[in-house]
């Protein structure tokens, strides 16, 4: 997916680096499977801000997808790509043989009037979703469910894709993205390939004005703020602030976050890799 660099004819052009939308096909959503989306501009349900940072953007509304590829032995055909202003990867309009359309995560290579079909017996081509206990060794995967049934929670940013290195008993060996090894029941199912939109973190957005219209707003460094502000503020001069950490006092770097109780921990074989 390539990227393309805009001519400096304004200040807000001269760094900026977009996507190209060079495999996008239509920019016209199927109205069938669109929903309703509300914005919380970082408040509760009580009105109290609770995330910082958050507010404005260009209105959405939500592409409904089917992540749980349950329409086993129908087959498919891809009518378009399109872009979705909800995640990073593309997602392509596929119309079963008994007139059902759905959205699914856009696969790379994945091009209009591919066929792909899902359940037992598939073949593991591009685009297809199959039983992790049919899926051949060394696959590149993508959407991969942690639970049978559950739909996939896994592996679904743009550019991104797991590989399957073995099996063990009724498990799965499955090493994601950020370098996490991990077992997943063989009866978990995951679409072959790795997900499109790969140029994806080659964007520079080039003014701060982009940046809101995706949401985000203005993000102040806690070594500019005042010590009853925050943790790392105040000092003479500029001072680093001390130990990195968040607002709250959580540590940014070295300390653990992860719930050690957590159920799913068991099934960890190694851990993803961290900077030295």
């Amino acid at each position: 997916m390539p990227v393309k660099k805009y001519n400096p004819i304004t200040p807000g052009t001269r760094f900026r680096v977009g996507n190209s939308f060079a495999e996008i096909t239509t920019d016209s959503p199927e109205k069938s499977l669109l929903a309703p989306m509300s914005k919380t501009g970082g408040r509760n349900s009580q009105g109290h801000r609770t995330m910082r940072q958050r507010g404005g953007g260009h209105k959405r509304r939500y592409r409904v997808i089917d992540f749980k590829r349950n329409k086993d032995g129908v087959p498919a055909i891809v009518k378009t790509i399109e872009y979705d202003p909800n995640r990073t990867a593309f997602i392509a309009l596929v119309a079963y043989a008994d007139g059902e359309k759905r959205y699914i995560i856009a696969p790379n290579g994945l091009k209009v009037g591919d066929k792909i079909v899902s359940g037992a017996g598939a073949a593991p081509n591009t685009g297809n979703a199959l039983f992790l206990k049919e899926i051949p060794l060394g696959s590149e995967i993508h959407a991969v469910e942690m639970r049978p049934g559950q739909g996939a929670v896994l592996v679904r940013g743009a550019g991104t894709s797991a590989v399957l290195l073995g099996r063990e008993d009724r498990y799965a060996v499955v090493k994601l993205p950020s370098g996490e090894v991990r077992r997943i029941l063989l009866t978990c199912k995951a679409t072959i390939g790795s997900t499109s939109n790969q140029d994806h973190a080659l964007q520079v957005f080039g003014k701060a004005g982009r940046r809101r219209w995706v949401g985000k707003r203005p993000h102040v460094r806690g070594v500019a703020m005042n010590p009853v502000d925050h943790p790392m503020g105040g000092g003479e001069g500029r001072a680093s602030g001390g130990h990195p950490r968040s607002r709250t006092g959580i540590m940014a770097k070295g300390q653990k976050t992860r719930n050690n109780k957590k159920h799913s921990s068991k099934l960890i074989i190694s851990r993803k890799k961290t900077k030295q």
